[in-house]
């Protein structure tokens, strides 16, 4: 078996707990407005072909480093779109006492990420927008399969943590930041939410790729705004 693996990222710090090791697979089939990483979506792009013993070989050369308080975290593109592959790399990880954290937009359920729940220990859960509107305008797929994904992370009890990125002049509001609490407030499984400012690093990807970046009109996001709508969001 092997994966297509756009990128590797050795010692990332806010993709999960501690330090981590990152995966970055080829392949995503959403379209989100503020995408920073429009080179991932071709499954057929450019990529690292690899089997999971030889990720799992990379990311053991960085144990050490990462410990017992860190470990591997798969991404995207979307992580989903190779849920078998990811399967096996978790296992094989756990097996060598690294923990294992996936980050997913949570677009697809089916028996394959079923079996691959089966054997995560956190997920990186991004909720992109509030409404079913906007998720089919600015995202490509629909809230409510996000939620259902989000019904099967409650019912396994695996560690989440919802991100949400908040764009100035779109939705960094606090009506929405309560729409995001409302969202998420029934979810035991949930232990940590954060609010994430939007960056504008990708715009020369999509310079150079030819295509349009729809957001590039707006202004990156803030750490003053970003705390701001955390304390309204722990207020209410």
């Amino acid at each position: 078996m092997y994966g297509y693996i756009h990128s590797y990222q050795s010692m990332a710090t806010m993709d999960g707990p501690g330090i981590r090791f990152m995966v970055f697979l080829q392949g995503c089939p959403l379209r989100c407005a503020y995408c920073h990483n429009p080179d991932t979506w071709d499954p057929k792009g450019y990529a690292i072909k690899a089997t999971p013993q030889e990720v799992l070989e990379r990311i053991l050369r960085y144990k050490g480093y990462f410990g017992s308080q860190g470990g591997l975290t798969v991404s995207g593109g979307e992580a989903l779109c190779q849920a078998e592959f990811v399967k096996e790399l978790f296992i094989l990880c756990q097996e060598q006492r690294v923990h294992t954290c996936l980050d997913t937009s949570g677009c697809t359920l089916n028996d394959e990420v079923y079996e691959l729940l089966d054997v995560t220990e956190q997920v990186l859960l991004d909720i992109k927008m509030t409404t079913e509107a906007l998720y089919q305008d600015y995202v490509g797929t629909s809230l409510e399969k996000v939620l259902d994904f989000l019904d099967v992370l409650e019912e396994k009890q695996i560690e989440t943590w919802v991100r949400h990125v908040v764009v100035p002049g779109f939705n960094d509001i606090e009506e929405n930041v309560a729409a995001l609490k409302e969202i998420i407030k029934s979810y035991s499984c949930i232990s940590r939410t954060e609010l994430l400012p939007f960056r504008k690093l990708c715009k020369e990807k999509y310079e150079k790729m030819r295509i349009e970046f729809p957001f590039v009109k707006y202004e990156e996001g803030t750490r003053q705004m970003v705390q701001r709508l955390t304390e309204y969001m722990k207020e209410i």
